[in-house]
């Protein structure tokens, strides 16, 4: 009986392992993949049973270091009559980026 229990117990060590890292394999992926994995996953399971946070930060947290030059994009304006690109701008004047909500 000892040796089931053991078993079982491994077994489901081993299901939640396999688990976690098959969802930090597809954080590591571009974002239209992972959010198209993930909207088959339920939110109980993705959120309260996996380490969800616990994977995201590290899966996230990109490579470029402070001084490094930020990647180039290309983004419409807010009344989208053009596309602004990073690189044409930074040409021509310097550029501040700032990530925050405005709201």
């Amino acid at each position: 009986m000892r040796k089931i229990v053991w078993v079982s117990l491994l077994s489901l060590v081993g299901l939640y392992g396999a688990c976690c890292a098959a969802l930090y394999a597809v954080m590591l992926q571009p974002p239209e993949r992972f959010g198209a994995f993930m909207t088959h996953v339920p939110n109980t399971i993705a959120f309260a049973v996996l380490p969800f946070e616990t994977l995201w930060m590290p899966a996230r947290a990109g490579s470029l270091k402070v001084g490094d030059p930020a990647p180039d994009f290309e983004l419409p304006t807010l009344d989208h009559s053009r596309t602004v690109k990073l690189s044409a701008e930074y040409r021509s004047k310097p550029v501040a980026l700032i990530f925050g909500s405005y709201t």
